[in-house]
Formats: structure tokens, C-alpha cells, sequence
């Protein structure tokens, strides 16, 4: 269960998201990914007021944190989205059908302004669906087991998880991140489906499916993941 809070930071209240995780061993603190909140994991036998004055102390960090998320990607003719890695030029004309192709490099996008993000974040999940498509046999086959079912979610705290039923549940942003950031979340995932729990034979796992992919992923989460919810909060 996550407990809400709030931190006075420099005239305004910033959310403080307090998670109690029964195999954390020290109390943790981060910028959560949409870069809207603070979120602090604590041990099973962790107090909340300790929490927050872990997060007092920290004062300067979380606002320069704050202060150097991506500003606001608004999506209208001429702006850059980011897919898979590189960017595309939004060319939107409102005479044009409302159908959306890719060209190249250019996002061909027609109908009203209304609803364009909307629209657009349409047309990538369906491009995160075909991709998975491939990834989630591909990497279940590696690990020796049946494809499994998959599923795209919204999650703004993880980049993927799996049921104990066996579904896969995967960020749909993620298709704007590098291929090999994609392709490591969904080997992560199924290894889950394996070995659930992060033991050595879990990680071991991890490196036989991705090769070398898990810690250049993670970084890339860490430093630029939240840029992906610039274009959609």
C-alpha cells in the first residue's frame, strides 16, 4: 500500500508517496517517473514520520530534480516525438484524412488539432503492440517456455510486470525509448515468468536472454525515462 504526503518545496506542495516493501532492508528515495511526486520505499518496520524527515533533509536534491525534468512535449504540427529511439517531425494538416502514417521520418497526421495527442498516442500503442508481437514469443522461447499473453498498461512507477497468471503487462511509453531498452523491460518480465523473485538464477537469466542489455537499459531508464512522460503524462 502507498501512503500519501505532502513536502512545502519552494512555495508549492509536492506529493510524497510512501511505499512499505516487506524486503527492503534501508529507506530509499527518488523522483517518481512522471517527475510529479516524491516516492520513498521504507522497510516493513520503517515509521512514516522518519520518512518524511528523510525527505525534509533532501530538500535541495529533490528540487534540483524537479527543477531539470523535461518540460512538456506539446504535440502539434513541427514538433519532434520521440519513437523507438529517434525522433519524428509531426507534419499535421487539418485537410489531410485523419489516418496516420509514418514517412520516413515524418508523422503524417491529419483531421482537427482536437484529440491530436490523443490520436497519436493511439497510433503508438499499436506500434508497441506490433512490436511486443515479436519480442514476448521471442524471449519466451529463449527461456524455454509457451508465449505468453501480454498487455500494455499506463503504470507511472514501473516499466513492466507479470501476473502469477502469466500475462505480461508492459508501459506502452517505452515505444518511444531505444529499441534495446524496450527488448531489455520485456526479457526482464519474462524471466519473471520463470524465477519470480530477483535470485541469482533470476538474474542470471536476465543476462542469457538480453546479453549485456539489463544494465545499459537500466541507466537509460534512470537518467532519461522520465522524458517519456514529457509527451505523455
Amino acid at each position: 500500500a502507498v501512503s500519501e504526503h505532502r513536502l512545502s518545496l519552494e512555495g508549492r506542495e509536492v506529493p510524497v508517496r510512501i511505499r512499505r516493501h516487506a524486503t527492503a532492508r534501508r529507506m530509499t528515495l527518488r523522483i517518481a517517473p512522471d517527475g510529479e511526486a516524491v516516492a520513498i520505499t521504507i522497510p516493513r518496520w520503517g515509521r512514516e514520520r522518519e520518512a518524511m524527515r528523510f525527505a525534509t533533509d533532501r530538500r535541495d536534491w529533490i528540487a534540483r530534480q524537479l527543477a531539470a525534468r523535461p518540460e512538456p512535449l506539446v504535440l502539434r504540427d513541427g514538433a519532434w516525438l520521440p519513437f523507438r529511439g529517434e525522433e519524428l517531425l509531426v507534419d499535421h494538416d487539418r485537410a489531410r484524412p485523419r489516418r496516420i502514417a509514418l514517412d520516413g521520418t515524418r508523422l503524417v497526421v491529419g483531421g482537427p488539432d482536437e484529440n491530436l495527442d490523443r490520436r497519436i498516442e493511439r497510433w503508438l500503442r499499436a506500434r508497441m503492440l506490433d512490436l511486443l508481437a515479436g519480442d514476448v514469443p521471442y524471449f519466451c522461447a529463449a527461456a524455454g517456455i509457451d508465449p505468453v499473453p501480454f498487455r500494455l498498461t499506463s503504470a507511472r512507477r514501473r516499466w513492466g510486470s507479470c501476473s502469477s497468471g502469466g500475462t505480461l503487462r508492459i508501459n506502452w511509453r517505452l515505444v518511444m525509448a531505444p529499441d534495446f531498452v524496450r527488448r531489455a523491460v520485456v526479457a526482464h518480465e519474462v524471466a519473471h515468468l520463470v524465477h519470480f523473485d530477483h535470485s541469482p538464477a533470476f538474474r542470471a537469466l536476465c543476462d542469457s536472454l538480453a546479453p549485456g542489455l539489463q544494465e545499459p537499459s537500466d541507466r537509460w531508464l534512470k537518467a532519461q525515462g522520465r522524458s517519456l512522460y514529457a509527451a505523455y503524462p
